[in-house]
């Protein structure tokens, strides 16, 4: 751990004479990318409605046919914004091999993803997308970031694979409800772009995190309730994807607290979930609609006020990730992550019961 902590603290000093410039230029990107998103997925709304649409059933938590494949022009926005901004002074680097390969690996999924928004994609050929995507991510995470435990490299990365894809399933099938994966990754995203500017990251993972932020918020309004467009398969895999790996890029680069802390709600509420299936005797490679924050419906929450929660948590965890950066030392940073966990308790018990007004 003592490497760990020498790495981010050399990092983060290096970085700090620039790092108001380098947050001004991902802001920049942050905007581009939203304007690009919401416009995008005006446009191919008719395509959308034509070839991909989600008809309710007794799953669902919508009531009447919804286009679906929003992540296409989501994960297309994020391409224009990186395309773009590796022209600029401030680019370190964005199209490199690493970022290359991650973007392989989102597009394997965005192409699954697509087709079973579509036809339904039969479960090998879709383990097999996601298993293919999730050893380019590490790869990509292995050559693009200094890894600050090396001596636990032949262990972590067979794991780290493993991680990614339950990372990818888990944000798939946390996407239930109108808004929820805005209210989780752009928290999530924007502070790992936060962290980068502060030298916790590369700036290029900096980039893709702005770039993913931005691309969700032009996203937003499409998807506010009641929705008119959602992400699909397509949008939920890749996101899911990218954004594992960034979390991934934070972890070997030497702050494993912070890359627990932010993804903390949606980890909680797909385990505990899923643990409470197998528990139950569930078949849990069936689809079900028992997740944290789809029983709250049924209790009798509004899908806006469950959101509200949902995207405060995320703001409050994201604050915690960032400090836990800034106050190096495992008794303060295990400080935030119980702050953290305490937060994501609050919020899992208020959706376990039914509203009070």
């Amino acid at each position: 751990m003592d490497e760990m902590t020498e790495l981010a603290t050399l990092r983060y000093n290096a970085a700090s004479a620039t790092a108001g410039a380098g947050m001004l230029g991902l802001i920049g990107l942050a905007a581009v990318c939203a304007v690009f998103s919401y416009f995008a997925n005006g446009l191919l709304m008719p395509a959308f409605q034509r070839y991909a649409l989600a008809r309710p059933n007794a799953r669902s938590s919508h009531s009447v046919p919804t286009p679906q494949g929003g992540g296409v022009a989501v994960l297309l926005a994020v391409l224009a914004g990186l395309v773009l901004f590796a022209w600029t002074p401030v680019s370190s680097g964005v199209l490199t091999p690493p970022f290359l390969l991650t973007g392989l690996g989102a597009l394997i999924l965005a192409v699954a993803g697509t087709w079973d928004d579509i036809v339904n994609l039969p479960v090998l050929p879709r383990l097999a997308a996601q298993f293919g995507a999730a050893v380019l991510g590490v790869a990509a995470v292995a050559r693009g970031e200094p890894i600050a435990f090396s001596g636990a490299l032949t262990i972590l990365l067979p794991l780290a694979v493993i991680g990614l894809v339950w990372f990818i399933n888990l944000s798939n099938f946390m996407d239930g409800i109108d808004g929820i994966t805005v209210a989780e990754f752009v928290p999530m995203c924007g502070a790992l772009a936060v962290l980068a500017s502060m030298g916790a990251l590369s700036p290029a993972a900096g980039a893709l995190a702005a770039a993913l932020t931005g691309a969700l918020t032009g996203f937003a309004p499409h998807n506010r309730h009641v929705a008119r467009l959602f992400l699909g398969d397509a949008g939920s895999l890749a996101i899911g994807f990218v954004a594992g790996c960034l979390l991934l890029w934070l972890l070997m680069a030497g702050h494993p607290v912070a890359a627990l802390i932010l993804p903390l709600y949606y980890l909680a509420d797909a385990t505990l979930t899923l643990a409470l299936r197998l528990l139950r005797g569930e078949n849990v490679t069936q689809a079900h609609r028992t997740h944290f924050y789809q029983r709250a419906t049924d209790l009798g929450w509004s899908v806006p006020a469950i959101i509200r929660r949902i995207a405060l948590v995320n703001l409050g965890l994201a604050a915690l990730a960032i400090v836990s950066v800034l106050v190096p030392g495992w008794p303060r940073q295990a400080l935030m992550l119980i702050f953290a966990c305490g937060l994501t308790v609050m919020l899992l018990r208020d959706l376990s019961r039914a509203p009070t007004s």
